[in-house]
């Protein structure tokens, strides 16, 4: 696929004033400061279309882009830590589960997990309730080129196997650096084939 545009539509805390749900919609998330905004931003070829940050929690709303008049990508607030207030957090967790169990046009949803670092709570129990809600996801490892191949091979089979522990078939994964756009393709590709079954 070819990026020919992509332009920010409409930022929102209530899923009801998200836009009309007539085309498809590809939602990324992930724990605080997993490089979201930097992925999204390799994606789409576009050096700040989502607002990267080094301060965790940055994203504090449900972003919709439009990429090349036809698909929608957004932006969800980070999952897990990040300096906000328990009752913002609270907050933050109904707004997504909201969005991701009453949009009816997300086809997929990318959780961006840091390759970097051993299995997090977070990110396995997050993964669990997708699981158990039967709604379709992939795994973004992120920061790849952050690693060692034997480093990154070695993490990327320890969150396997402590996926299995709740698995029987585990769900797609791959691998991305957003520096060196690794993993780019081969997520273009699977946004191609599956907007065809819209």
């Amino acid at each position: 696929m070819i990026i020919k545009s992509s332009e920010f539509i409409v930022s929102n805390k209530e899923v009801h004033k998200c836009p009309a749900q007539d085309k498809p919609e590809y939602a990324f998330i992930g724990r605080s400061n997993v490089g979201k905004s930097s992925l999204i931003n390799m994606l789409v070829n576009k050096k700040n279309l989502a607002k990267t940050s080094s301060t965790p929690g940055k994203t504090r709303l449900i972003n919709h882009f439009l990429i090349n008049g036809a698909w929608y990508l957004v932006d969800l607030p980070g999952i897990g830590f990040a300096k906000i207030s328990k009752k913002e957090r609270e907050f933050w967790l109904e707004m997504i589960n909201d969005y991701l169990l009453k949009r009816k046009n997300i086809l997929n949803t990318f959780i961006l997990v840091d390759s970097r670092i051993s299995p997090q709570k977070t990110d396995i129990d997050f993964i669990n309730w997708m699981g158990e809600r039967e709604l379709p996801f992939t795994i973004l490892f992120t920061k790849a080129d952050k690693n060692s191949k034997k480093d990154l091979s070695k993490n990327i089979s320890v969150f396997k196997k402590t996926l299995n522990e709740f698995w029987e078939d585990l769900p797609p994964m791959i691998i991305t650096s957003s520096e060196e756009k690794l993993g780019r393709e081969e997520i273009l590709s699977f946004i191609e084939a599956t907007n065809k079954i819209f």
